[in-house]
């Protein structure tokens, strides 16, 4: 059995501990709150855009479509763009978007295919180095920054498209989490290059006519797309890893409160036993005299 000394520097131990974890909860719960704000935010103009994008790229087809539309003609070589957090201590999110990316990159392979990583963030990059050590080229460290924002997105998606335009990858998958609630952020895989063609276009009587043409627009904004798509995919990264985080340091103090309520229960008890024992001796040395 601990000693009282012993039992008192554990309960202070624990304490220390949960007025860290509890200082992170408030933290994270202030970040949060900014965090949603602008995840929210983006995600109406990434929806407009997505629909302009339906509009032009079904007027546009065969050869007349642009590469980052049409893509290269080929299925083999697959990009897993991955979207971390650069640091812990946020429960189970980077786990769950590494199970996510693991589990597409060996549902590609069991196809045939070849699969690659780009890794954002930091977080994820050991655990898929250990299954996939041969798999992880590039990436891009958004720790640099104290918030990634569209700059950043920016840079990631002129690398990916050089990356594509040399030949370097046929098909690239974003992964990345959608923060839903600060219990539930789930990760989701969709294709980010070439971009996808909507399977149904809206029909509408009013007749457009683009000046300049669709293919020239579609140079343009096929880029920015890109970028779009990623710059939200950081916004959902820092309201997730904030939501995440918030919950798992409000588990952690509630889980450091009910420790220091049973180590004070065990320390009383063992300083009662010791004050019994201690008036034992006393009243037995009394009687012998």
């Amino acid at each position: 059995m601990a000693s009282l000394k012993e039992l008192k520097g554990r309960i202070n131990s624990v304490k220390s501990t949960q007025k860290i974890t509890k200082a992170k909860q408030m933290v994270a719960a202030a970040k949060l709150r900014r965090a949603q704000a602008a995840a929210e935010a983006g995600r109406p103009y990434a929806t407009r855009l997505a629909a302009v994008m339906a509009s032009l790229a079904g007027k546009v087809s065969g050869d007349a479509a642009p590469r980052l539309l049409a893509g290269t003609g080929g299925n083999q070589r697959h990009l897993l763009v991955v979207v971390n957090t650069d640091k812990g201590l946020c429960g189970g999110l980077n786990s769950n978007i590494v199970k996510e990316a693991r589990n597409q990159a060996r549902m590609l392979q069991a196809d045939g295919k070849d699969v690659e990583f780009y890794l954002v963030g930091k977080k994820g990059r050991a655990p898929l180095k250990r299954d996939f050590p041969a798999s992880i080229k590039d990436g891009y460290d958004t720790s640099l920054v104290r918030t990634p924002g569209f700059a950043e997105a920016a840079a990631i998606a002129d690398e990916l498209v050089a990356m594509f335009e040399a030949g370097r990858f046929d098909v690239a998958h974003l992964i990345a989490p959608v923060f839903k609630s600060a219990l539930v952020q789930d990760p989701v895989t969709r294709q980010l290059i070439p971009v996808p063609a909507p399977a149904v276009t809206q029909a509408s009587d009013a007749v457009v006519e683009y000046e300049p043409d669709e293919e020239q627009i579609l140079d343009e904004l096929l880029p920015r797309y890109i970028k779009t798509q990623l710059f939200g995919a950081l916004l959902e990264r820092e309201a997730s890893e904030q939501g995440a985080s918030m919950t798992a340091m409000d588990n952690a103090t509630r889980n450091a409160g009910d420790l220091i309520q049973k180590l004070t229960i065990q320390y009383n008890r063992s300083r009662q036993a010791a004050i019994t024992t201690e008036l034992i001796e006393i009243i037995a040395g009394a009687e012998a005299l």
